[in-house]
């Protein structure tokens, strides 16, 4: 099956190489070519895309501001020259990092990398979620959460009893929940679906709390919804 891309990437001539790469493999289609991240977030807003080459310095925000930016998170192969960002690569959880000048035999590497990872049979998911709030360990089951809401380097819980706010991020969360019936409606915003109540144009309603919902979530939220 072949992956669905953009490339993002102020060089011209680096972009066609990977353009060119990703043609002789046959393994990705370019939908798009961004020469800054600006650019990119807002087509991304608006289309879903199965892997972006990402360029680390650019115009404008660089690539890591792009990533975290992103309401949804393709796989990313950063490609730059610098050896300087691996850390910060691990860090942001890219499927590979691309160093530049590219080589076609590396270029299949990561596309080989991309294809394990979509292939990759994911574990049962828990039913609950352990969160550390003032120094303890507060144990959340996963029907009883409404939704998750971001707060800058906090992150706050929301029960129909309280509310549990802790120290992370809406990104590594939203990993956490994965496979437990929430999906993240907004960039600030993760929701239970099933607590969901109704659909009202760019808002969802959640036992009598509205929450914002991204256009580039609309279309996968009225499918978990099974709205016809």
């Amino acid at each position: 099956m072949m992956h669905t891309g953009i490339i993002v990437e102020d060089l011209k001539p680096a972009a066609d190489i990977l353009m060119r790469f990703c043609q002789r493999s046959a393994a990705v289609g370019i939908s798009a070519h961004f020469l800054n991240a600006e650019d990119a977030l807002a087509y991304l807003d608006e289309h879903r895309v199965d892997v972006m080459f990402l360029d680390i310095e650019m115009p404008g925000i660089s690539g890591f501001e792009l990533m975290d930016r992103l309401e949804y998170p393709p796989q990313v192969i950063l490609t730059t020259s610098k050896t300087e960002y691996a850390y910060d690569a691990f860090q942001y959880n890219v499927t590979d990092y691309l160093r530049k000048p590219f080589t076609y035999d590396r270029f299949l590497e990561s596309v080989q990398k991309l294809r394990i990872a979509r292939s990759d049979v994911p574990e049962p998911a828990e039913d609950h979620i352990f969160i550390k709030v003032d120094g303890k360990l507060i144990r959340l089951e996963g029907r009883d959460i409404l939704y998750i809401e971001s707060m800058g380097d906090y992150v706050r819980f929301v029960t129909q009893q309280r509310k549990y706010i802790t120290h992370n991020t809406i990104k590594n969360i939203e990993s956490r929940v994965e496979g437990m019936g929430f999906l993240k409606v907004h960039r600030s915003y993760i929701v239970n679906m099933s607590q969901v109540d109704d659909l009202q144009d760019t808002n969802l309603i959640v036992k009598g709390v509205s929450i914002p919902v991204s256009k580039s979530h609309k279309l996968r939220i009225r499918q978990e919804l099974n709205i016809i």
